[in-house]
């Protein structure tokens, strides 16, 4: 069997990986990086912000069942991250809020994406495409590297002095997402690249790493249901955002969360109720200033409601409260007894149940806008246990030796709660690099 040697392999090309790849090489690394796909950037193609919690306190209010450790380390070293960024040449805009809580940048993903592979080539790096990582091989305990099936068939030995796992996370395999998320989690539609399914979380098991909390949540948001995405602009198109100013009740015609805490912790709760579906209400203030707006400054402003009903999703307007009694009957649910707790929230006011805590104004003003609306996910919070270097995690709490992992393929920093996923991907991806090679000597030639 053909074999490769070489500083560092990593097992995938998207935000995390890329930015492994591209720091060790900087430094005069020799590289290999491995692909499944036949395209590089993973699900970072779609993306456009990083962005994180921008203090600890604010990290531990929002994510407070979070790893200390991982919440710590993407809080520190965020605004290093972004230097990254811009030492390549890639512009980054000022800060801007983010969900309420978040700061964060806009950048082309696609154009940092591009350039990290430059950088890889250029350095004298490879980069394996539609190439599959069949294990991982180990010695005395262990990872030395990974045995692959090249896009040519044939299958090849990389021993490498480390290996990071960035995989992009298991979201694309129903049988992880049903095991690990929710057993509904199985059905729902997929807003990130249709190739992360759970290859890094195998090969990790496989050599006895550990893996985070059962049923911490993932990352997704709300979208009309009964509406298939086209292409991958509809991952934003069709997202809901603006949820967290709406109401949102179940087919037992209650509401059962707070909706302004945000719409990506809304959707979480929305898997667990009767058949993962709900009728979102919002009244005329409402889409003024939120369906027909930017959801964060310097994105482009779309209007989410005109565009579920052109596509062909259950949305309806209603006048006035009234009306909410003809709501199709096929939908399954009380148009009556929904208006009539709306007219209770909006006399309760702050005081309503569940609390609306970020925005208790009431919903009084008609016409008012019905989208149903189901979850959609993008990646989870369930992987592959690091510490703060990205180093891999055994079931003791030791780590693997030569192994590490980044991006949505990690576990343990999130626990349903969110605060950014590009930011992890950049931060631990840069860490885990610079820690997987920092004990070698010159470096070693790719043969």
């Amino acid at each position: 069997m053909p074999g490769i040697d070489t500083d560092l392999l990593v097992i995938g090309a998207g935000m995390a990986g890329l930015t492994a790849a591209a720091r060790a090489v900087a430094g005069g690394r020799s590289v290999v990086v491995v692909e499944k796909s036949a395209t590089i950037g993973g699900s970072a193609q779609f993306a456009g912000y990083a962005w994180t919690a921008p203090s600890h306190e604010v990290m531990e209010e929002v994510n407070p069942n979070g790893d200390p450790a991982l919440r710590r380390a993407l809080v520190d070293r965020f605004a290093d991250g972004i230097a990254w960024i811009r030492s390549l040449g890639i512009e980054c805009a000022d800060a801007v809020t983010v969900l309420r809580y978040g700061t964060g940048h806009q950048f082309d993903t696609n154009g940092y994406i591009d350039e990290c592979r430059r950088r890889i080539r250029d350095h004298g790096g490879e980069l394996y495409m539609s190439a599959e990582t069949l294990s991982l091989l180990t010695q005395d305990g262990g990872v030395i590297g990974a045995r692959v099936r090249l896009a040519t068939g044939e299958e090849c030995e990389i021993r490498s002095h480390a290996t990071i796992l960035a995989t992009g996370g298991f979201q694309a395999s129903p049988e992880l997402s049903g095991e690990h998320i929710h057993p509904a989690a199985t059905e729902m539609q997929l807003r990130s690249n249709p190739t992360s399914a759970g290859d890094g979380l195998r090969l990790a098991e496989a050599v006895g790493a550990a893996s985070g909390t059962d049923r911490s949540g993932f990352y997704g948001h709300l979208i009309p249901t009964g509406v298939r995405f086209r292409d991958t602009a509809d991952f934003v198109a069709l997202s809901l955002y603006y949820s967290e100013h709406a109401l949102l009740f179940n087919l037992d015609n209650r509401r059962f969360t707070d909706e302004t805490v945000g719409d990506h912790l809304t959707t979480m709760d929305l898997l667990e109720q009767p058949e993962s579906r709900g009728l979102l209400v919002a009244d005329a203030r409402v889409y003024r200033e939120w369906i027909t707006g930017s959801y964060v400054e310097g994105a482009a402003a779309l209007d989410k409601f005109d565009l579920a009903q052109r596509r062909g999703g259950r949305c309806g307007i209603a006048e006035n409260l009234d009306e909410f009694a003809y709501l199709p009957e096929e939908w399954g649910y009380d148009g009556a007894a929904i208006a009539d707790q709306i007219r209770a929230l909006d006399a309760a006011g702050p005081d309503s149940q569940p609390p609306r805590r970020y925005d208790s104004q009431a919903l009084d003003e008609g016409p008012y806008y019905i989208v149903e609306a189901c979850p959609a996910l993008t990646f989870p919070f369930h992987g592959i246990r690091i510490d703060e270097h990205g180093g891999v995690l055994n079931a003791k709490g030791d780590t693997i030796s030569g192994l590490f992992a980044a991006g949505s393929d990690t576990g343990g920093l999130y626990n349903r709660a969110y605060t950014g996923g590009i930011a992890p991907a950049l931060v631990f991806g840069l860490a885990a690099a610079d820690r997987a090679v920092a004990d070698l000597t010159p470096p070693v030639s790719t043969c």
